[in-house]
């Protein structure tokens, strides 16, 4: 499946391949409608509607992981918001072991994120996830989101990463398609990014449901 005596660097995805997805997905589908509901006192439906289509205007964009635009977009404390839903943040079950494995086997760890840094920096907060990875990086410091070309070629400048060496793990398959067009030789797409929904295989890629099951090979 994978080669990993070929692999010295592993860049990361956090929400839904090392965060459980269910989180993200309650908030922006359930936490923040009831919110956008009561402060315009519209019904429940309207508001989830409503916010799909603000969604899908910026879907892939920067703009879309953003707190700070939704804050204006939406004028509420999202932030806040997070806050109040924060017991929902859970690290995936096997993401502790994979990742003391990879530390174990003297790879390079490093986390790549679209989310912004409010975001990061609370589920670090309830997760200690920095505890066991080399770097953090939220993408909001290059301007561009993953599946931006731009990200990949800032990124490599930064931390001089080897395409034909590096691995990159993501549940995206837009994102992964952006890694694989920047010539990045190793990918990993995570079947099963919602603990709450079926596993659903992302076509063309290897697929994992679990982490534990690569860690007996990793060198």
């Amino acid at each position: 499946m994978l080669n990993w005596s070929d692999i010295h660097t592993v860049l990361l995805d956090m929400d839904g391949t090392l965060l459980d997805l269910h989180f993200d997905n309650h908030f922006w589908m359930e936490h923040t409608p009831k919110a956008l509901a009561k402060k315009r006192d519209i019904p429940l439906q309207q508001a989830k509607d409503e916010l799909k289509q603000q969604n899908d205007a910026v879907h892939g964009q920067l703009e879309w992981y953003c707190l700070d635009y939704w804050q204006k977009e939406l004028d509420l404390p999202i932030v806040e918001l997070k806050r109040e839903i924060r017991h929902l943040i859970k690290l995936r079950d096997d993401t502790i072991p994979f990742l003391d494995a990879l530390k174990a086997a003297g790879k390079k760890v490093i986390l790549v994120t679209n989310a912004h840094p409010d975001s990061l920096s609370l589920k670090v907060e309830m997760t200690q996830l920095d505890n066991h990875i080399d770097q953090l990086i939220s993408c909001h410091q290059y301007g561009v989101s993953k599946e931006s070309q731009s990200l990949w070629q800032q990124l490599q400048q930064d931390i001089g990463f080897n395409n034909q060496h590096t691995l990159f793990v993501d549940d995206s398959k837009p994102v992964l398609a952006s890694a694989q067009q920047f010539g990045i030789k190793h990918l990993l797409a995570v079947a099963n990014p919602d603990s709450k929904k079926p596993a659903k295989n992302i076509e063309g890629y290897v697929n994992t449901t679990d982490f534990r099951l690569l860690i007996n090979d990793i060198k």
